[in-house]
């Protein structure tokens, strides 16, 4: 193929439109036999992460022109404002801080602001160990062993991503404590939940950052009638069944929730960044506090490497520049995130959120619209469940999909089980797994060429493979506190490369808050408290008529 020219004067973008021509019309096949040291060159370990691009339609020279563009939208400023006290958040005029919250005490950049973190943190801790200690008691003196985390959002998938995550963690406690997590506005949830629980030893923890979210007090609310109902209306309930976690302690008082079961963040924490604060209360339950310290080393020790590392030896970095290089250059409008451990179930839920509410923007810093497409869509699920439902589409449908596939190197551990038999079979069922995921990304990006010769004699096409779908493996050397903290922190860092080349501002969300202000207007009609339909759409009428039993046909 001729070599590609570009004069002095092209910028980045225009040269990664010319290669990206270039790169469309050359499989992934010929890439990797045009360079045998492919995956050492497109590859890179930091500390238990291992993330291999290999399989990502790229050359050296697409890697150098995406790193060309990061330092033309000045990505190693915003880093720098990122990692400050800078309100770059400017539409809600707040700093980003989320870093801050795994900030270890002594650093000497932010003593002060380390200082604040880590006073709301050990005032965490000290009730974590209280619970696990067997000294938390219900109303009746009875010991504290079920905990429900009421929340949304934020506040609900990454806490209970996180201890779904990391339950081979769980501490040992003076009593079998479980921890629950609810989010539905409709009480579906609680009212399942509520049928399996004791009131007298069960604690209840309202994740609110404003205090204010409707779906989390309705649920807070049916709690407290379901304990009244059981044990009766008294101060005791309130003081000893509640805890809350949020930016509005006078809220928090005002509701009943006793001065020493409140848990305080700031304003500079965003919803979605915030399980690293004291949202991250069930996980710290579920783990112990030296498992959440862990959590939170892991996760700096990435904010470390974000800063600190050259853009073409930076996991989040790349990460950032590479789905920026699928988005806008090669047209793949998807993505998809395929954990190959079921502990990770709610990984890909996660992400979602993470990175459809951050990026999810059409609009520029300079109230412009966007140049560049933003945000892909984001899904997932569990490789091995994944393989039965949708990989078929991956395979041989009609998209471009990119792929993250993530595992760890090592499950499960002979000397964590009794019997060494059991764990045997076990370490070979990790196996399998890790032999899918391999196989699967082999043939998302090789196709044919990744079946044996005599198989692709007189094959069908019904049968037959086009590969060539990109994806990225990251590795971890074991799914542990250290290490999920490190991947986590990567998809932040990730999100927020991204946000800069596209030059949005990921840490707002008017989208969703418009959503529920309308929701707000609505339900006075629902609930029969406002008779005015006038200024609504036929369609809204007309399905406000069915829900209220008007519509008679």
């Amino acid at each position: 193929m001729e070599p590609i020219y570009f004069s002095s004067k092209a910028k980045p973008n225009q040269r990664l439109n010319h290669w990206a021509e270039d790169l469309k019309q050359q499989p992934l096949t010929q890439l990797f036999s045009q360079n045998t040291n492919r995956f050492e060159q497109f590859s890179l370990r930091f500390q238990q992460l291992f993330f291999d691009y290999s399989k990502q339609r790229i050359k050296s020279e697409v890697l150098q022109q995406l790193v060309e563009l990061a330092e033309q939208q000045q990505l190693e400023q915003w880093i720098q404002r990122l990692f400050s006290t800078e309100e770059i958040n400017y539409t809600e005029q707040r700093a980003a801080m989320h870093w801050a919250l795994r900030l270890p005490l002594k650093n000497q950049q932010h003593s002060e602001l380390a200082v604040q973190v880590q006073q709301q943190l050990q005032r965490m801790y000290a009730l974590v160990e209280k619970i696990h200690a067997g000294q938390c008691r219900g109303a009746t003196g009875e010991v504290i062993q079920d905990v429900v985390n009421i929340g949304v959002g934020g506040s609900d998938l990454g806490p209970l991503m996180v201890t779904q995550a990391l339950s081979d963690f769980k501490v040992p406690t003076a009593k079998p404590l479980q921890v629950h997590f609810v989010s539905t506005m409709d009480g579906s949830q609680l009212s399942d939940l509520l049928h399996k629980l004791r009131p007298e030893t069960t604690l209840f923890v309202i994740s609110s950052k404003s205090f204010g979210t409707i779906d989390t007090l309705s649920n807070a609310q049916t709690a407290r009638l379901w304990l009244e109902k059981a044990l009766g209306v008294q101060d005791k309930i309130l003081k000893n069944h509640f805890v809350g976690v949020s930016t509005k302690a006078e809220k928090m008082s005002e509701w009943g929730i006793a001065e020493d079961k409140q848990l305080l963040l700031w304003d500079w924490v965003g919803g979605r960044y915030s399980l690293w604060s004291c949202i991250g209360f069930p996980i710290a339950l579920s783990i112990g506090v030296d498992g959440f310290k862990q959590f939170l080393s892991g996760a700096y020790a990435v904010d470390q490497h974000f800063q600190q590392a050259p853009f073409s030896q930076n996991i989040p970095v790349l990460m950032g520049l590479l789905g920026v290089w699928n988005t806008n250059f090669l047209d793949v409008q998807t993505h998809a995130v395929l954990p190959y451990d079921g502990r990770l179930k709610y990984f890909a839920s996660y992400l979602q959120q993470l990175e459809m509410e951050s990026n999810g923007k059409s609009i520029q810093r300079s109230g412009q619209s966007v140049e560049m497409k933003t945000c892909p869509i984001l899904w997932g699920e569990v490789g091995p469940n994944a393989q039965h439902a949708f990989y078929q589409l991956l395979h041989q449908g009609t998209h471009a999909v990119s792929c993250d596939f993530i595992a760890p190197v090592k499950r499960y551990n002979a000397a964590q089980f009794t019997y060494v038999q059991n764990a045997q079979a076990l370490i070979e069922q990790h196996h399998l797994a890790l032999s899918n995921c391999l196989a699967q990304s082999r043939l998302l990006a090789f196709g044919n060429q990744a079946l044996a010769a005599d198989e692709l004699e007189n094959l069908p096409n019904y049968k037959q493979y086009e590969g060539n779908q990109s994806s990225s493996m990251l590795l971890i050397d074991e799914l542990n506190p250290y290490s999920l903290g490190m991947l986590i922190a990567c998809y932040e860092h990730k999100v927020f490369v991204q946000s800069v080349i596209w030059n949005i501002n990921p840490f707002d969300q008017w989208g969703v808050e418009k959503g529920k202000e309308i929701a707000n207007q609505l339900l006075p009609i629902l609930n029969g408290e406002q008779a005015d339909w006038s200024g609504l759409d036929s369609s809204t009428q007309g399905l406000l008529k069915i829900l209220l039993g008007k519509d008679h046909g």
